[in-house]
């Protein structure tokens, strides 16, 4: 079932998190976050933007939200989308579940433009935002660093 996010969610996204952390290029951060660190990050993006998680039989199996894609004021009925699934769970239909119900919310709160923010290559995130009609609109090349090799950004972006 897919719910909103509740305070005792923290641990449980957390640990899905540090994993992508530790063993992929997904995110960019290269340590794990604090439980202090990481409740205040969605404690933020809760109050502002829709913040899902997927849940089946008292387990989360992945979460996702929008997010502040710029601090300006000319941005702010455009979003950045983010998910998760838990490692070991994919191919369950998790994550295009979570995108699914987060592109409703996001509608309906009335932003206009969805970008996914995907360091590349990542066949399986580019297949999920194509899939919801996403289209590439930039690529950046190695603009990020990690595990001591350059990585690319692509940026894919849905008009709601």
């Amino acid at each position: 079932m897919i719910r909103p996010l509740q305070n005792t969610d923290t641990q449980k996204l957390l640990d899905i998190y540090n994993y992508y952390v530790i063993n992929s290029i997904a995110t960019f951060d290269d340590e794990e976050l604090s439980s202090e660190m990481f409740l205040e990050k969605i404690t933020d993006i809760n109050n502002n933007y829709p913040f899902i998680v997927f849940e089946d039989e008292n387990e989360i199996l992945g979460y996702a939200y929008g997010s502040k894609f710029r601090p300006k004021p000319a941005y702010n009925k455009t979003v950045e989308s983010t998910v998760y699934v838990k490692h070991g769970q994919h191919g369950k239909q998790i994550g295009s579940s979570l995108y699914k119900e987060l592109l409703r919310l996001l509608k309906k709160e009335d932003f206009h433009i969805v970008l996914g923010v995907l360091t590349l290559p990542n066949e399986v995130s580019v297949k999920l935002h194509e899939k919801f009609g996403f289209k590439q609109v930039a690529d950046l090349k190695q603009v990020g660093f990690k595990f001591g090799k350059w990585l690319d950004v692509g940026f894919w972006q849905l008009n709601l």
